[in-house]
């Protein structure tokens, strides 16, 4: 068996959702909303099955998807693109960034990879030949240090994975990080590819910019968003990938071997949402934050030292001033089987060089589950 997957240990997201079924935990580990997403684009999907088309879509995606996603994209980024040469639909953000690193690397290619990070771009850059470089952030405010990118990048460096807003630090790196990527971008010429999924998940009036806005970074980007985190319904797996013609002629051949092809009901529905009136866009974020709000004041409450929560549906606390002989694996543990409350230790999402002081939580859940939850892990923190 091919031992980049056969070798691959059980997740902790695995681990921690089986514990909190084992201890009937409140779950807080999971990134997904309890909210069923909007009402009007689930019955347009539930309508296109019905009377719509339901054989092969065309390969990069239904043509009403494709301009909707360049027409959105300039109404909230002021991107150009050419829907017709520029835009893909895919299953999936997961399935873009692989088909994003089989289109862009060779093996023995290096892929600069920002710590924390997502867990599936490390087995995917090795599964595609890649060789990962690591730069590690930190918190509370998880900033690109120069040295450290300076030390990754290399004449081997062919593209970065780029996670903006970035999960699990629910941070928004500053335009001045942006550039300054985008010049390591020129000078060694590499491609980034650009996970966005976040985009329109962000607070306190904090507005998106696209690593591809940046000037002289439009031809070396590879932007990824996802329909599943626009409308809170994360199983739909649609992907959203826009780059320029020339790269978009070769990700369209690992698209093609790849997936082929994604629901059509769900391409439709996704169209239709994607011209909704900004007030649900920006309803959608008022919710969140008045959720992330109502969390965090109830851990600054329980004595916790919570992190920024800029965007994502995740908060993280520092565990520093609670104790310096736990780290946050541990202390995850005892929290579900203690607590009864199952929380994600951050040193999950390290390769290397792990910070083990940061816990993260979801917080698109229900006011009753964040409430009991902050009610069990204040009473957690007092036993010690």
């Amino acid at each position: 068996m091919n031992p980049i997957f056969a070798d691959l240990p059980t997740t902790i997201f695995e681990t921690m959702s089986r514990l909190a079924g084992q201890h009937q935990a409140i779950n807080l580990g999971q990134g997904f909303p309890d909210d069923p997403g909007p009402e009007d684009v689930r019955r347009k999907a539930a309508e296109a099955v019905i009377s719509g088309w339901n054989q092969y879509p065309p390969m990069m995606g239904l043509p009403e998807l494709r301009q909707a996603v360049a027409a959105h994209y300039k109404r909230f980024h002021n991107l150009e693109l050419n829907w017709e040469t520029e835009v893909m639909i895919t299953s999936g953000a997961t399935e873009a960034l692989a088909d994003s690193l089989l289109a862009v690397i060779e093996p023995g290619d290096e892929v600069v990879l920002f710590q924390p990070m997502y867990d599936a771009y490390l087995p995917l850059v090795k599964r595609a030949g890649g060789i990962a470089k690591f730069v590690g952030l930190k918190p509370p405010h998880w900033r690109i240090d120069e040295d450290a990118l300076k030390a990754a990048f290399s004449n081997k460096t062919r593209a970065v994975i780029f996670n903006n807003p970035l999960n699990p630090t629910a941070s928004v790196f500053p335009r001045e990080d942006l550039e300054l990527l985008g010049r390591y971008l020129e000078k060694y010429n590499a491609i980034a590819i650009c996970d966005e999924v976040w985009e329109h998940v962000l607070f306190d009036g904090l507005e998106h910019v696209p690593l591809m806005a940046i000037p002289g970074l439009r031809e070396r980007c590879i932007k990824i968003g996802s329909a599943g985190k626009i409308f809170s319904l994360t199983g739909w797996k649609v992907g959203l990938v826009c780059a320029a013609a020339p790269i978009m002629k070769v990700l369209a051949k690992a698209h093609q071997f790849v997936t082929f092809t994604t629901p059509p009901n769900l391409q439709a529905a996704v169209a239709y949402g994607l011209g909704k009136d900004d007030s649900y866009f920006l309803n959608m974020r008022e919710s969140l934050q008045a959720s992330r709000d109502r969390f965090a004041a109830g851990l600054s409450k329980a004595g916790l030292t919570v992190l920024p929560s800029q965007a994502t549906y995740f908060l993280n606390i520092d565990l520093s001033n609670v104790s310096n002989d736990i780290d946050d694996a541990a202390f995850c543990l005892r929290m579900v089987e203690e607590a009864k409350v199952a929380a994600i230790p951050v040193s999950a999402f390290y390769a290397q060089d792990h910070v083990k002081s940061v816990v993260r939580f979801c917080f698109a859940k229900t006011n009753d589950k964040l409430d009991g939850a902050v009610e069990r892990i204040a009473d957690f923190v007092k036993r010690g």
